[in-house]
């Protein structure tokens, strides 16, 4: 892991080719985050580690905070590749105070809330940071001039992309209330999760509209409600099967099937695998 100061920027690369890496730095509130994952999978835990979000390959996350600190805490997969630039909002306030671009998070509207945002990775965007990555151990005398260039051209393709294109792309940005009602939405999904509501009845059961519920769910939790669900679905069927308690049919009915060959067609799907055959494997 390289890291890298750039005036008026923090420049981070993190670089696992072998094993699995972990990264913990405290980081100020008037940082605006950016985390490129150009290969391999990165993981970002938040309060604590009381929930994560996973940004694969090709993505890139957007953190901003301006009421509280937002310390790294990262764990990235094998073989992966993940630049990070951090830059202060006096600094990005600079870099764009002449531009008749729209950046979201300096909006006098918004100048307070907070800014979680997961996006694609331009092919653009992309090339920009196979250059950082190629070069950021050029020469020290044109090292420092280089990589502020780059990072210029990194935010200015970024920015003007998202101005230009002027479409519901406009980040979700979640004040402590939907955050609150998202969370509800999960514990709602979880407790009846053999016969879940439909995302429709569950944004109105939340008072969230369903665009906010799908957007800030996949943030929150890293992947879409009913996803999440068949994850903690497909978890407790494995546990319940090594228990040896209930047979295939009792458990189906459990986990909310209406058959039992629909259970045993997910579980498959999932693992590999049919149920009998899993219990077989781990006895």
């Amino acid at each position: 892991m390289k890291e890298l100061n750039v005036e008026g920027f923090c420049y981070i690369l993190i670089n696992n080719n072998l094993k699995k890496g972990f990264l913990k730095n405290d980081v100020d509130a008037s940082l605006i985050q950016f985390h490129f994952v150009l290969k391999g999978s990165v993981n970002f835990l938040f309060n604590n580690g009381n929930y994560e979000l996973n940004i694969n390959e090709r993505k890139y996350l957007t953190l901003y905070n301006p009421q509280k600190n937002l310390p790294l805490n990262i764990s990235s997969k094998e073989e992966s590749l993940c630049i990070s630039v951090l830059v202060s909002i006096d600094e990005f306030h600079k870099l764009f105070s002449k531009e008749k671009i729209k950046i979201p998070f300096l909006n006098k509207e918004n100048i307070d809330q907070k800014y979680y945002h997961e996006d694609k990775i331009s092919h653009p965007v992309f090339d920009v940071l196979y250059q950082l990555y190629d070069n950021y151990d050029t020469d020290a005398s044109i090292n420092n001039l280089y990589l502020k260039a780059k990072i210029y051209e990194l935010f200015s393709i970024i920015f003007q992309k998202d101005s230009q294109n002027n479409i519901e792309q406009c980040p979700f940005i979640m004040n402590d209330e939907q955050v609150r009602k998202i969370k509800l939405a999960k514990e709602i999904v979880l407790s009846r999760f053999d016969d879940p509501p439909s995302l429709a009845d569950l944004s109105e059961e939340i008072n969230l509209s369903l665009k906010k519920l799908k957007q800030g769910f996949k943030e929150i939790y890293g992947k879409p409600v009913f996803q999440y669900l068949l994850d903690y679905k497909m978890n407790m069927a494995k546990e319940l099967l090594l228990q040896g308690v209930y047979n295939v049919n009792e458990i189906s009915l459990k986990l909310g099937y209406s058959t039992a060959s629909h259970f045993i067609a997910a579980f498959k799907k999932r693992y590999g695998l049919t149920p009998r055959k899993y219990v077989l494997n781990n006895y």
